[in-house]
């Protein structure tokens, strides 16, 4: 069996930055369990397999397709940046013609469109509710020591945890925070988060930055992702109500690095924006 598969850096347009997600074309349909192998074979933070929705359907002509996104451990429901490498490959590797790609997906359809030198995602928006302390201490302690947290929410369609700290804090303490990963799985005594948000506010007078992010997801096999479209979802619905604005300019300061154009739309989603570098084109045979 010949699979065509690439490898796309997304949120960033330079090669070996942003966060590198595997895309497969699935001309058809594929043993459930060779999903994972693949994802795990791959061993990037995320693997999306694209795949026709019914016969005649076609890479280059069709407009609605499904997706799947894998870990190197397990299918997620949401993966941000491999939706956004799946639309690039779609629209600039097959030359797909469509204005708009629609995904039918684990979170609903998800849309995707071409404008500029960006592709924009339209994603759900999640709302994280405040959360108490006593019940994570443990985590919160595992992920930044003594440092001042100024707020605390929980995500419960994502079971995303958001750690907001102290404003005094500026990008390079976030960016030099040494965590280890691996000690939340025994911290986290919930059973309820699957994925650790930290951010900070940023800098926004000029063209700076409205809030910096780093994100943890042990719990999905992924120590540290680079830029997390689907954290993101949560962080803008955060930040939207913190800052007073629907439009910011966020970037996850992980060692590679990603930006993202955020706009919070008023029927309960937000369009995120960033761009991409394909870096890897070819086939897996088995």
């Amino acid at each position: 069996m010949h699979i065509p598969i690439f490898t796309v850096d997304a949120f960033t347009n330079r090669p070996f930055s942003g966060n590198p997600a595997a895309v497969c074309l699935l001309e058809n349909d594929l043993d459930e369990d060779l999903h994972q192998k693949i994802a795990t074979e791959m061993n990037l933070s995320e693997t999306a397999f694209i795949r026709k929705l019914k016969p005649g359907d076609d890479f280059t002509k069709s407009s609605c397709f499904g997706l799947r996104w894998f870990t190197p451990a397990n299918e997620v429901p949401l993966c941000g940046h491999a939706t956004l490498a799946s639309a690039a490959v779609l629209f600039h590797v097959q030359k797909n013609t469509n204005s708009v790609l629609t995904f039918v997906t684990l979170s609903g359809e998800l849309k995707a469109r071409q404008v500029k030198d960006h592709i924009v995602l339209d994603l759900p928006l999640y709302t994280a509710y405040p959360q108490e302390l006593k019940e994570v201490e443990e985590l919160i302690k595992a992920a930044v020591g003594d440092m001042i947290v100024q707020d605390l929410r929980y995500s419960p369609d994502t079971k995303k945890l958001l750690v907001r700290l102290s404003d005094t804090y500026e990008r390079s303490v976030l960016e030099e925070l040494k965590v280890s990963a691996q000690r939340f799985l025994s911290a986290e005594k919930t059973g309820k988060v699957k994925g650790l948000i930290l951010t900070v506010k940023g800098n926004s007078s000029g063209k700076g930055h409205d809030f910096y992010s780093r994100y943890f997801a042990p719990w999905y096999g992924v120590l540290e992702d680079p830029v997390t479209g689907s954290a993101h979802a949560v962080l803008s619905s955060y930040w939207s109500e913190q800052l007073g604005k629907k439009e910011m300019l966020a970037f996850q300061c992980s060692r590679r690095g990603g930006e993202l154009k955020i706009s919070v739309r008023n029927d309960g989603r937000v369009d995120i924006a960033g761009q991409t570098a394909v870096v890897l084109k070819g086939n897996l045979t088995f």
